[in-house]
């Protein structure tokens, strides 16, 4: 069981500008704010920009299913047939993050709070 989507990244190529209009969109100032990463929290969603896809270059927006175990799930849906594509790592204060790709080749990620 997942606690649903909760945090969207969002690969940009310029974060001073994406900055500015996804404040406009979400009505609120980031709450982190640096060279490398700015996030906004919205309505019980998070919402992230990395600059040119972060050290792992992705290009398209990657949605985080919440989990309570995230190590647990990734064998879960690799069991079902997805790809580990980045394995469960802390990104920080105790956050892990994972991405694996569907059967089809889709980015989905999962993370645990500790």
């Amino acid at each position: 069981m997942t606690q649903g989507i909760k945090t969207v990244l969002h690969p940009v190529s310029d974060l001073a500008t994406a900055k500015v209009i996804y404040a406009a969109l979400l009505g609120v100032p980031p709450t982190a704010d640096g060279p490398y990463y700015v996030g906004f929290d919205s309505e019980g969603q998070h919402i992230g920009l990395v600059p040119n896809g972060g050290p792992r270059g992705t290009t398209s927006p990657v949605a985080y299913w919440h989990v309570p175990d995230i190590e647990a799930k990734l064998a879960e849906v690799t069991a079902a047939g997805a790809t580990v594509k980045e394995p469960a790592h802390d990104v920080g204060g105790g956050r892990l993050v994972a991405t694996f790709t569907d059967s089809d080749g889709n980015v989905l990620g999962l993370l645990q709070d500790r």
